[in-house]
């Protein structure tokens, strides 16, 4: 009987020690039954992708224009961006020729005072603005230093002034302020190329075969648009500022596509100067 009791006992413990596995020192413990454990990640898997860069460009706020006159292609009519009390307004002068015969010479004004401008918030990664004006309404974009107009496509025609005006394409300065920022045109104009270049090849990687060949379309005809925007700017080819701006525009709408912020950094606080130490007293005598 005590055999048959002992050889039944050495049966059970056989019988566990084969229900647990081994498990060497060192080793990750083993999940109980029912759970589950993430497998270890292998050497040499891909890292997840880093969100998309670009180089650094300037894109500008509203700050860029403010107070500034500028005129269209440089040379023609006049605009001055200002703040008001209820947000921004703007201050136009336009000329044109008569709507009848397309040669006599004409000016409207949009009034004494600033109209309002309505903000319809950055679809191009650039702060865009409506002028709430009857005579003609305006949409634009803010550049640096700078307005681009996106909208009207034709002319507007003042039926009280019997003058047709064009507002279309890029509000800027005059060729004496150009002037006096040549280096720094030709320094953002670079930038703004790299980042155009890296924005439609980023674009590119993240679309389909039919997206990409619309990519390729649109990339390969921004020059000629570019040239049909800045061909009468006022000294373009000495300066190339309304090159320089309208590229700066295309790198910033290439980035609010790929979801990339678009928000100018604000300004660095400036410093405390630390006050002088005080001069010691003079000894008296």
């Amino acid at each position: 009987m005590r055999f048959i009791l002992a050889s039944l006992a050495l049966a059970a413990a056989a019988t566990a020690a084969h229900a647990q596995p081994l498990q060497l020192p060192g080793a990750q413990p083993f999940n109980a039954p029912g759970t589950q454990q993430a497998a270890p990640s292998q050497p040499g898997a891909p890292a997840a992708p880093k969100p998309p860069s670009m180089p650094a460009i300037r894109i500008a706020g509203e700050d860029a224009i403010i107070g500034k006159v500028l005129h269209r292609q440089g040379n023609h009519g006049e605009a001055v961006f200002s703040k008001t009390a209820t947000g921004y307004g703007l201050k136009l002068n336009l000329d044109g020729f008569q709507s009848t015969n397309l040669v006599d010479p004409c000016a409207v004004s949009f009034g004494d005072a600033p109209v309002p401008v309505t903000p319809l918030g950055r679809p191009a990664g650039v702060p865009r603005y409506k002028l709430e004006a009857s005579i003609c309404p305006i949409v634009f974009d803010v550049l640096d230093g700078a307005f681009l107009v996106v909208e009207p496509t034709e002319p507007c025609i003042v039926q009280a002034a019997q003058c047709r005006i064009d507002p279309r394409g890029l509000w800027g300065p005059d060729a004496r302020v150009v002037a006096g920022q040549a280096k720094e045109i030709e320094k953002a104009r670079g930038s703004a190329e790299r980042a155009v270049r890296e924005g439609y090849r980023t674009l590119t990687a993240k679309s389909d075969a039919i997206e990409q060949r619309v990519i390729a379309r649109e990339q390969a005809g921004f020059s000629a648009e570019r040239e049909t925007i800045c061909r009468e700017f006022q000294r373009e080819g000495q300066f190339g500022f309304c090159g320089a701006r309208i590229t700066e525009a295309r790198a910033a709408s290439l980035r609010a596509r790929l979801g990339l912020n678009t928000e100018p950094k604000p300004a660095a606080k400036p410093k405390p100067r630390p006050k002088p130490a005080p001069l010691p007293l003079a000894p008296t005598q």
